[in-house]
C-alpha cells in the first residue's frame, strides 16, 4: 500500500487525516509543527506525539520531498538547488541571499507550456504539473538544508532562513491551480512557515480567470509578467496574451487589488534590445497602466535579458534600461532595476532550465517556425499558424 505523503496536505487537509486515523485536531497541529517548523521526517523523533499515534503515522504516511540531484552556489552567494520530481523530470529552485532577507523561488510545473520568447524554461517544453509536495517540498528542502549548513537551530525559535518566497521559478503557477494555492496556505499558516502574505510573491503571465479565483481564495502579492507594452508586441513576446489581452490583464489587476495585501501590482518587464526597450515602448506603459479612466497602482522591475542560445535575443544596455526606466519614473511610476543574481550557475531570472520530458513536442514546433521564419521573413508581432 502506498503511504499518504503529509507534504500534500495544508492545514484543514490534515486536520482531517489525522481525524480518519481517530485522532484530535490538537494532535494535526503538533504534527505540523514538527514537519514544517522542525524539518523532522522521522515520526520517532516527534516526541510529543502519543507512542499509538506515531505507529498509526509509521504504518500510513510519510514526509516525503523531491530528492536533491545537484546542489550549487554561485559567487555571489545564490544557491541553485535541481530537484528529482520522478519520470525523467527535474525543477530548479533558487534561494537569493541579501543582507536583510532570504528569498526562495520556487518552481511549480515541470517545464511551461506558455512558451514565452525570451525564457529558457519554455524552450524545454512541458511535462506535467507538480504536487502539493513537490512544491511546498521545495521550501521545506531548502529551508532545513540552509538551516544546516548554517548551523541554525531548528525549530520555530530558530533563525528562519527564508523570509520571501515568490513563484517565480519554472512553471505558470495558475495552471497548476489546485496545488499552488495548497501549498501557499501552508506557507502562510502560523504553525508551519508564518510567512506574511506580502512576504509571498505569485508571479503570472495573465491567466486572466485565474487572477480572479487567486483574489478569491488566497491573495497574495501580485506580480505579472508584463514584457511588452502593446498587444501587438505582446502577442509574440508572451503568447498567452493572444488568449487574454492587455485590456482584459489590466482589467484583471484592478480587480486583485480589492483584496491585495499590497495596494499595487508589480510589473516584470525583461529588457530585450531592440525589441520592447524604445522611449515609445516607455510611454505606451505610461499610457497602459495611468492615463485611462481606471488606471491601475502598480510599480515596475525592469529585469535585463538573461541570454540564452534558442532565443536569438539580445539583452538591452545599461544606458538604454536606465533611459527607460527614467520615462516611467518622471511618469511618477516607481521603478527598479533587478540586479542580475545566479547567472554564473545559471539561477538568474529566465534561465531556469531542470530536466524535462516534453509532452508538447515544443522542439519540434520551434523547428517549423524556424522554418517558417526564414521562407517568409522574420516579423516579432506577427501571429504565424505552425501545423502540429
Amino acid at each position: 500500500m502506498a503511504l499518504t505523503n503529509l507534504l500534500d496536505f495544508d492545514p484543514a487537509q490534515l486536520a482531517a487525516y489525522c481525524a480518519e486515523l481517530g485522532e484530535k485536531p490538537f494532535r494535526a497541529k503538533q504534527l505540523q509543527r514538527w514537519i514544517h517548523q522542525f524539518g523532522v521526517a522521522d515520526f520517532d523523533q516527534m516526541s510529543d506525539l502519543a507512542k499509538s499515534f506515531r505507529e498509526k503515522l509509521k504504518q500510513n504516511a510519510a514526509i516525503t520531498a523531491p530528492a536533491i540531484i545537484s546542489d550549487h552556489t554561485s559567487a555571489d552567494g545564490t544557491r541553485k538547488w535541481l530537484f528529482d520530481v520522478g519520470q525523467g523530470n527535474a525543477v530548479e529552485t533558487v534561494f537569493i541571499p541579501e543582507e536583510n532577507r532570504g528569498t526562495l523561488c520556487i518552481s511549480t510545473q515541470a517545464g511551461c507550456a506558455v512558451n514565452c520568447r525570451f525564457c529558457s524554461t519554455g524552450k524545454q517544453g512541458f511535462s506535467r504539473n507538480l504536487s502539493v509536495g513537490e512544491i511546498i517540498g521545495q521550501l521545506w528542502m531548502a529551508e532545513f538544508e540552509l538551516r544546516r549548513t548554517k548551523g541554525v537551530e531548528p525549530g520555530p525559535k530558530g533563525e528562519r532562513q527564508i523570509t520571501n518566497v515568490v513563484m517565480m521559478g519554472m512553471g505558470e503557477p495558475l495552471l497548476n491551480f489546485e496545488p499552488t494555492v495548497t501549498a501557499l496556505k501552508l506557507m502562510l499558516d502560523d504553525n508551519a512557515y508564518g510567512l506574511s502574505r506580502r512576504r509571498v510573491t505569485l508571479s503570472t503571465s495573465g491567466v486572466v480567470p485565474m487572477i480572479d479565483k487567486l483574489a478569491q481564495e488566497c491573495p497574495v502579492a501580485l506580480a505579472v509578467s508584463l514584457h511588452a507594452s502593446n498587444d501587438n508586441l505582446r502577442d509574440g513576446l508572451v503568447p498567452l496574451n493572444r488568449k487574454y489581452p492587455l485590456a482584459d490583464l489590466m482589467a484583471a489587476c484592478r480587480r486583485y487589488l480589492d483584496f491585495a495585501p499590497r495596494d499595487f501590482i508589480t510589473f516584470e518587464y525583461c529588457m530585450l534590445d531592440g525589441v520592447n526597450d524604445g522611449d515609445e515602448n516607455a510611454r505606451e506603459l505610461v499610457r497602459l497602466v495611468k492615463d485611462n479612466p481606471h488606471p491601475v497602482p502598480c510599480k515596475f522591475n525592469l529585469i535585463p535579458f538573461n541570454p540564452f542560445p534558442e532565443s536569438g535575443l539580445v539583452r538591452s544596455n545599461n544606458k538604454r534600461i536606465k533611459a527607460f526606466a527614467q520615462i516611467l519614473m518622471d511618469a511618477g511610476i516607481v521603478t527598479t532595476i533587478r540586479k542580475t543574481r545566479g547567472d554564473d550557475i545559471d539561477a538568474a531570472c529566465g534561465q531556469l532550465a531542470g530536466e524535462v520530458q516534453d509532452r508538447t513536442r515544443v522542439q519540434e514546433r520551434m523547428q517549423k517556425m524556424a522554418e517558417y521564419q526564414n521562407k517568409y521573413g522574420k516579423n516579432f508581432g506577427r501571429i504565424v499558424q505552425v501545423p502540429t
